[in-house]
């Protein structure tokens, strides 16, 4: 039987290298933006950073089940496929970016800090391009992972 994303990438002995990983995604994708776009997701990682330190990799933590669940409908259509690189598949994908921004949405709404729902506002408008570029390395990422897990 075919192992779940959230199984995979949630195994107690795999999961913090999943979040460093996608901490470290997460960082890489910030740094290459450019543009007044850019400067603003810039602008916005640097200050929801200094507001909460360790923000990131907490928050990618606590969410990566809810990311493992919004992607897996994509994974395992992958996997039926037989595919051979996810990060191709899910470029291929846009709906997959809209996924996974319906849970920072939903994290966003319920946060208690009015400074990360404001920094998170701003962000929003041009999120689902950012997500959209971002697919490519993410979905090489779980597979490296799945690999390792023996998917």
């Amino acid at each position: 039987m075919t192992q779940t994303l959230e199984t995979i990438l949630t195994d107690p002995a795999r999961r913090p290298a999943v979040v460093a990983d996608l901490n470290e995604l997460v960082g890489q994708e910030v740094k290459e933006k450019g543009g007044m776009s850019g400067a603003a997701v810039k602008l916005g990682y640097q200050t929801v950073s200094k507001i909460r330190p360790g923000v990131v990799p907490a928050a990618v933590d606590r969410m990566l089940p809810q990311f493992a669940g919004a992607l897996q409908p994509f994974y395992a259509d992958y996997r039926a496929a037989a595919g051979s690189d996810f990060g191709a598949y899910l470029a291929g994908r846009p709906d997959a970016a809209d996924a996974l921004l319906g849970v920072t949405d939903r994290r966003a709404e319920s946060s208690s800090s009015d400074a990360l729902r404001k920094a998170y506002a701003k962000l929003r408008p041009n999120a689902r391009k950012n997500v959209e570029e971002a697919l490519p390395r993410l979905g090489t990422l779980i597979d490296r992972h799945a690999a390792s897990a023996g998917a």
